[in-house]
């Protein structure tokens, strides 16, 4: 849900400062973001894969647990390679241009120490705040 506030505020901000982004190309990503941040699985079907892997023997457990993990490792070995981000490329580009710092959230997913150099570099002086995003975002820091 911030995730998508934070797209739409930036979307927002970018419909305004450029003349030519008109509002029909505003609504279909932004759609297509609420849709996939609101969708929640079935309380139903929840419960049954619960039922399902407590059904399972302790060794078949652990490695569904195993595989899983490994799971996690490689996804987040590819979001920290930058080759799975959740946002296009262009809108990083555009937004390390227009707002640095929001452009280094959605590329790192969280508030970590390069989002708070991004805001301090921002606020001293924009020109370093924008290689600063780029920096981040072509994989460089």
């Amino acid at each position: 849900m911030k995730k998508t506030l934070i797209l739409a505020l930036a979307l927002f901000t970018l419909s305004i400062l450029v003349p030519g982004y008109s509002s029909a190309a505003l609504s279909v990503p932004l759609s297509s973001v609420a849709a996939a941040a609101t969708s929640e699985p079935d309380p139903s079907s929840v419960k049954s894969a619960i039922d399902e892997f407590k059904s399972l023997s302790r060794k078949e457990r652990k490695t569904r647990i195993k595989n899983a993990k490994k799971q996690i490792r490689k996804y987040r070995a590819e979001r920290k390679s930058g080759v799975n981000t959740d946002v296009e490329p262009w809108v990083l580009i555009v937004l390390a241009i227009l707002l640095p710092p929001l452009a280094v959230y959605l590329y790192e997913d969280e508030i970590n120490w390069k989002f708070w150099v991004s805001i301090l570099l921002t606020i001293l002086f924009w020109i370093p705040g924008v290689i600063f995003a780029f920096l981040v975002i072509f994989g460089q820091v």
